[in-house]
């Protein structure tokens, strides 16, 4: 296998899951109507609801929903098992599963005047639904915000060649969104000034290097050299498990990254979060672009990296660490935690992006079309990783991405600049949204139980304080893995709600069901094996070693696992109900909606 083969197999798997699969459900099961007024149309408040051009918006959803899912996922999938299985689940994934979610995401919110899940799952289920809805989604995104912010604040230590890069972008977010919606200045000047100043501190980054490795030195100094924490690390030594730490100049950047988030929470969006994104899909597009088409040309122009070196299979059950189990079936399905499907593209999809369409014909490029390009990226990471690319996934990742770029003559290093800064934008632009969703659940769900977490900078602390700790566990790994698994479930029980309304419409709902059950299944027993992991590879380790943080973490992890599955059985038991009663009863007569605003 080559580069150019696996592009040309990704190009065509986009090309038919569109326009076979995607637009004959749009069609004839959705039928989408042009004519029929969106809730961004009936309730336009400039706020939430705001029609949007869909070129605007599919930039827009496709840079609010890629993050580490597809890339990290897909490199430790092919480390694992081999690059086949993975390559083959991200195919088969997104073709049948992964658009689907997102797509209905979309529809169900705008088939139900812009609702989000949440409120759909209290209509068409149980408001008791509703409740543990909140609690998973919060739960859920705690999890994918630690595992975000933990791999970030390692590649920040690790590669100070990248703070010059995220510097620029917030400074140069924060400056667009000034010039767009206080002095009013051009789209496209706005566009060419603030992208361009950023691509020049990101290829500037390692002339800053040693000045960045010094205040890391000096962060370390300030403890002589001691570690804040020591844990047990089941992914050391060739898999078999070693001792790691923690330095102060991890947690800083940990700090960082969380500041950042705090102020993309709490701000309102035109100032940091919207601009932020829309430099980072610039950012993000061009090394995606360049990468894929460079790795299809390296075939010809550069062959030493576009043939494939990593086994095309490893076996069926690699172990991890000294008591870890891995079979492929199921945690192969959450480890590729996004590019094949994902949980966040329709909830962000459900409480975002539907509010913003102005034309349900838009729906399908949106929605589907976004996750279509995710799965691009995923390829692009595991093609990274299978030319032969070493070390941890985002080095591994950076390395061979940035040796297809310098397929295009732009010098190796530079390159390799490039490719680990686009990694932390496409990352940390999401993170900020993730972190923004979970304070207002977190504030939905107990602010009348708990007054002060109404307040958005309390409720952000909580999220940040809570997100720290699992961070400082260091359990790195099955961190990733229990976000895949909360993940996976998350688009299950999205596809779940999506079957029940098309249930109670009178729509044929296998399209959505028969992934839904496939997904839930799967993803439960990923949570059992994630918490057998966790309880013997890291707890019971860090237990007898007498270290207090790894244990408080890796117990909650356990915790949070466990709570996951018992939400999700409660909501799927409380959906299988609901889709009983809606087919027996007779399907009702669908009644158009005006294609004007009301008054």
């Amino acid at each position: 296998m080559n580069t150019l083969l696996a592009v040309i197999i990704g190009v065509l798997t986009v090309y038919l899951a569109y326009t076979r699969y995607a637009r004959r459900i749009d069609r004839n099961v959705i039928q989408s109507d042009p004519k029929r007024a969106t809730p961004a149309t009936l309730y336009m408040d400039g706020v939430d609801f705001m029609p949007t051009n869909k070129n605007i918006l599919f930039g827009y959803h496709f840079k609010s929903i890629a993050a580490a899912g597809p890339i990290v996922g897909a490199i430790v999938a092919a480390n694992l098992w081999g690059w086949l299985p993975a390559i083959i689940w991200l195919v088969l994934g997104v073709s049948f599963i992964g658009w689907a979610s997102d797509y209905s995401g979309i529809v169900i919110s705008i088939r139900n005047d812009g609702n989000s899940l949440s409120a759909i799952a209290h209509r068409l289920v149980s408001p008791r639904s509703r409740t543990i809805l909140f609690m998973f989604i919060f739960f859920y995104l705690l999890v994918g915000a630690s595992a975000f912010v933990g791999i970030m604040a390692n590649v920040m230590e690790s590669q100070p060649r990248t703070h010059l890069g995220i510097i620029l972008l917030t400074a140069m977010g924060l400056l667009l969104g000034q010039m767009l919606y206080r002095w009013r200045t051009g789209l496209v000047g706005a566009t060419v000034l603030t992208v361009g100043v950023t691509l020049l501190g990101i290829l500037a980054g390692p002339w800053t290097e040693e000045i960045f490795k010094g205040f890391n030195a000096g962060l370390n100094a300030m403890t002589g050299g001691t570690p804040l924490v020591t844990y047990f690390d089941p992914t050391l030594a060739n898999f078999k498990g070693a001792d790691a730490q923690i330095m102060p100049s991890l947690l800083f950047w940990a700090i960082a990254i969380c500041a950042f988030c705090y102020a993309g929470s709490v701000l309102p969006i035109w100032r940091m979060a919207q601009p932020v994104v829309y430099v980072g899909f610039w950012i993000s597009a061009l090394s995606i672009v360049l990468g894929l088409v460079g790795a299809a040309l390296a075939t010809f122009i550069k062959p030493e990296v576009a043939q494939f070196v990593l086994p095309a299979f490893k076996g069926w059950n690699p172990q991890l660490g000294p008591a870890g189990i891995m079979p492929l079936w199921p945690m192969l399905f959450v480890t590729i935690a996004c590019g094949a499907i994902s949980g966040w593209h329709a909830l962000f999809g459900s409480v975002g992006t539907a509010r913003q369409i102005e034309n349900e014909a838009d729906m399908l490029p949106v929605g589907g079309g976004s996750m279509l390009c995710e799965f691009l990226l995923g390829l692009l990471a595991l093609l990274a990783v299978a030319v032969g690319s070493k070390g941890a996934p985002v080095g591994a990742f950076a390395t061979g991405l940035g040796g297809f770029i310098s397929v295009w003559g732009v010098p190796l290093q530079y390159a390799t600049s490039l490719a680990f800064a686009a990694f932390i934008v496409i990352v940390l632009v999401v993170t900020q949204l993730l972190f923004r969703v979970m304070r207002v659940t977190l504030s939905e769900w107990l602010g009348d139980v708990i007054p002060p977490v109404r307040s958005q900078h309390v409720s952000s602390f909580v999220c940040i304080a809570l997100a720290i700790l699992v961070v400082m566990t260091g359990t790195w790994i099955y961190l990733w893995q229990l976000l895949g698994g909360a993940n996976q479930l998350m688009a299950a029980l999205a596809l779940l709600l999506v079957t029940v309304w098309l249930a109670s419409v009178g729509k044929s709902w296998y399209y959505a069901g028969l992934p839904a059950v496939f997904m839930y299944v799967t993803t439960i027993a990923s949570l059992l094996v994630t918490s057998y992991n966790l309880y013997f590879n890291v707890y019971q380790i860090n237990l007898a070693a007498g270290r207090v943080v790894p244990v408080i973490g890796s117990g909650l992890m356990v915790m949070v696992a466990l709570l996951l599955i018992v939400a999700a059985l409660f909501i799927g038991f409380d959906g299988w109900r609901a889709f009983l009663r809606y087919r027996r009863r007779a399907a009702p007569t669908p009644t158009p909606t005006p294609a004007t605003a009301r008054a």
